[in-house]
């Protein structure tokens, strides 16, 4: 069953990527299904920390990205969602190469949505495990003047 309230598209999520850390790491929407999202992110020097491996927080912003985006899309016109919580268990260190994190809605309520996140490598293997929980917020005619 489809999720998402609001239009979605590949080239519609990676236009709001257009002047932010998501376009500077590299983040690009790869995959929508009925009830997930995808994007890559490369494992390079801008995305490492100073051992060489993919930095924990590019994990996590990759992580936030998805969860907060999905959240976005799911809720309807005059509802949005921002992140309250957001926790990682990195798995397996990356030195190179191309990381797809992949979002799940785990609960989407009225006032609460909690997303998981499992970011894979080139072959499958699970690197970071991240959720993330956000607050429904609601439009008000003092925010759409």
């Amino acid at each position: 069953m489809k999720i998402w309230k609001k239009p979605i598209s590949l080239d519609i999520l990676n236009h709001t990527s257009t002047n932010t850390l998501i376009e500077h790491l590299n983040i690009v929407y790869t995959d929508i299904g009925d009830d997930w999202l995808s994007a890559t992110m490369p494992v390079c020097s801008f995305t490492h920390q100073p051992m060489g491996l993919l930095h924990g927080g590019a994990s996590v912003v990759l992580a936030e990205t998805l969860g907060s985006v999905a959240g976005f899309f799911s809720v309807d016109e005059n509802s949005y969602c921002v992140g309250i919580d957001i926790n990682a268990n990195h798995m397996r260190g990356v030195r190179s190469g191309t990381v797809t994190g992949t979002a799940v809605a785990l609960h989407r309520g009225a006032m609460t949505q909690v997303w998981q996140i499992d970011i894979r490598d080139e072959k499958n293997r699970l690197v970071c495990a991240s959720r993330i929980t956000l607050a429904v917020k609601h439009h008000t005619a003092k925010d759409k003047t």
